[in-house]
């Protein structure tokens, strides 16, 4: 048994090793102009401490989510992870010793602390030295009386995140897992497997902890300073790759390997602001010798994911047909395979699969719900190029590719405008997708240009609303459906495609539409590939491509008059050219906002995050719980709202 002058020493060593230890941290970041103490609750919320809040029972807290203190009072004593600071000798030292001769004997440090909880994070009221030696010794978790104050600003998105907390905690008693955004608790319940309301045994509580923990551990080595990221919101990523039960079957050196893999997509998925949006394909033309000298790649095997088959979908005969245009225009330098019925995550996860084993050097996935199991295969094959037909998607190891079909959408509208002879115009959306709020207030602005007295009437074919019969119903001779998802101009011929008129005995006729040109798309991209021009993996690249590019094009039906057909032949060559910005002028939302100021310019991640709707358009777009089933998944993957969307827990 450690005599007390033994412990005393022992004592001793410790705090000048703590005291060192805090001093290296003070530095540091002092160093990095960040402040060297604990968050001072005050000053970070001025009132909160005396607000009255709510005592909770005795509970034990994670160490780690102390952050602060909830005066200045003892401020300056303490490191910012409450190591030590004063001088050995001084009274606080010595204090310090003391409790730390406690720790060390069979007595041990019992009383409770006093804090504040706010926000999730705990700041001491008494017991601060207790914090420091137990923190010091490794404590993972120290007893604590708690207060707790709710949120001042009720509005905030940080305080709807709390409100959420509030029930997993209810549910689980974990403090542990703190995400600052709303919606995310309800993803970590899909990804575990769990619904709001169930309930929790001890056993998943202590494996949810303890997962967390050991992925906690793993994740503070790679976080850099430059970066604000979470563990939680790694961890959300993490499970889209690795389930939540090979998670809690991982060594720590396997986690390591995983994070070290997903790494650049943790970055990238933190920063909303950081995807680059190539809008044009890269000049050949224009190409340095160098990089064709370096370039190297003779010949390049593409594979392309389909969902369902060209018979019943004209979206993935879209698609084939784009492969096949690849393979003819490329010829020998590309070799082109099809697979088809990636129709669950478990068959597109195999077709994927059966594509690198067959030797893809590139993989296109050709839909936005694809985009899991494409992001799964791209981190444990990250020599293989993979790309996934969506939009604004954050991801550096999934590349993104899209078509600017806002343009096509313009020149139909100043058709049907020019045609609405009664000023109204029906439009009927696909999915309140990013790109599409978009397409209508192009489409309007169309409209607006041939007719400035146009209303463009909204409805959606996501929803159980019969738009055509809406339309006719309410006397609208000019409607606006869905687009030709094929290179062959021939499916103007059916007649619910593209933008048609409604005669007097009920015929439709097919004016115009836009025609998406996936072949010249895919071209493209792999020339950037056999030409080495890609983008690195460590950036998220999203190709919007236009009618610039080749990648749209217009279908326009004879019956289009001499006149209006000039105007829309004018404008697609200027689209064409790239002279003509659709956006580039005022534009009032339907609350009086301003979407466009027409002096600056909007960006092309403002253009595919547009989500309010000129003042032109009569209609909403349709919130997740008004939509149809069979819509809902394509939705939550690339939803104008899909950060607000609840998860639905699905086998």
């Amino acid at each position: 048994m450690m005599s007390n002058d033994m412990m005393r020493g022992s004592a001793k060593e410790e705090y000048l090793r703590a005291q060192s230890a805090g001093l290296r941290e003070k530095r540091e970041l002092e160093a990095q102009g960040l402040s060297p103490y604990p968050t001072v609750l005050e000053e970070a919320f001025p009132g909160v401490s005396k607000v009255s809040g709510v005592s909770l029972p005795l509970v034990e807290i994670p160490a780690d989510r102390i952050v602060g203190t909830v005066t200045s009072g003892r401020k300056s004593t303490f490191s910012a992870s409450f190591l030590p600071l004063p001088e050995v000798g001084s009274e606080f030292s010595a204090k310090w010793i003391a409790l730390c001769e406690a720790h060390l004997s069979d007595t041990g440090i019992r009383d409770p602390i006093e804090c504040i909880e706010y926000l999730g994070n705990f700041y001491v009221r008494e017991g601060n030295k207790r914090v420091s030696v137990l923190r010091w010794f490794g404590a993972v978790r120290i007893p604590a009386k708690v207060r707790r104050v709710m949120p001042l600003e009720k509005d905030s998105p940080r305080a709807e995140a709390y409100e959420e907390f509030l029930d997993f905690f209810k549910a689980t008693g974990i403090y542990d897992i703190q995400f600052t955004k709303p919606g995310k608790y309800a993803k970590l319940l899909t990804a575990l497997g769990k619904k709001p309301g169930d309930p929790w045994t001890e056993q998943e509580k202590k494996r949810l902890v303890s997962a967390f923990t050991g992925f906690k551990e793993a994740f503070a080595p790679f976080k850099s300073k430059d970066h604000a990221l979470l563990a939680e919101d790694a961890l959300l990523l993490f499970l889209k790759v690795y389930p939540f039960g090979q998670l809690t079957g991982m060594t720590r050196q396997e986690l390591k390997k995983a994070l070290s893999a997903l790494w650049p997509d943790i970055v990238t998925t933190s920063d909303s602001g950081a995807i680059t949006v190539k809008t044009t394909p890269d000049d050949e033309k224009k190409k340095s010798v160098i990089s064709k000298l370096i370039a190297g790649t003779k010949h390049l095997n593409a594979a392309f994911i389909c969902q369902n088959d060209t018979e019943r979908s004209a979206w993935t005969r879209g698609h084939a047909e784009g492969a096949a245009y690849l393979a003819e225009a490329l010829g020998d330098s590309v070799s082109v395979k099809t697979y088809f019925h990636a129709d669950t995550p478990e068959d597109a996860e195999r077709l994927i699969g059966e594509a690198v084993s067959d030797g893809a050097d590139l993989v296109f996935t050709t839909t936005p719900q694809l985009l899991d199991a494409t992001l799964k295969a791209a981190v444990k094959h990250p020599k293989v190029g993979f790309y996934n037909c969506s939009a604004c998607q954050p991801f550096s190891s999934v590349k993104s590719y899209y078509c600017r079909i806002y343009e096509g959408k313009f020149i139909t509208g100043l058709i049907a405008g020019a045609l609405a002879d009664n000023d109204l115009v029906g439009y009927v959306g696909s999915y309140p997708i990013m790109g599409v709020p978009a397409s209508i207030n192009a489409f309007a602005l169309g409209a607006r240009m041939t007719n400035p007295r146009a209303k463009i009437l909204l409805e959606w074919s996501a929803t159980e609303i019969d738009c055509v019969r809406k339309f006719r119903e309410r006397g609208v001779r000019v409607i606006s459906n869905r687009d030709i998802p094929t290179a062959d101009a021939s499916g103007l011929n059916q007649s619910y495609i593209g933008t048609f008129t409604i005669d007097g005995d009920g015929g439709l006729t097919p004016i115009a539409s836009p025609v998406w040109m996936w072949g010249k798309l895919y071209e493209h991209i792999v020339r950037s590939v056999l030409s080495g021009s890609v983008e690195k993996k460590e950036h998220a690249v999203n190709y919007w491509w236009g009618m610039d590019s080749g990648a749209i094009d217009i279908a326009l039906s004879d019956l289009v008059p001499e006149g209006v057909r000039k105007l829309a032949e004018t404008m697609t060559d200027k689209l064409k050219r790239g002279e003509l910005d659709v956006f580039a002028q005022r534009i009032t939302a339907q609350d009086g906002s301003v979407i466009s100021d027409g002096v600056h310019p909007l960006s092309s991640l403002n253009v595919l995050r547009m989500d309010r709707l000129s003042d032109a358009v009569e209609g909403h777009i349709p919130e997740y719980g008004e939509l149809l089933p069979f819509s809902r998944a394509l939705v939550r993957a690339l939803g104008v709202y899909r950060d607000r969307i609840p998860p639905e827990a699905e086998r």
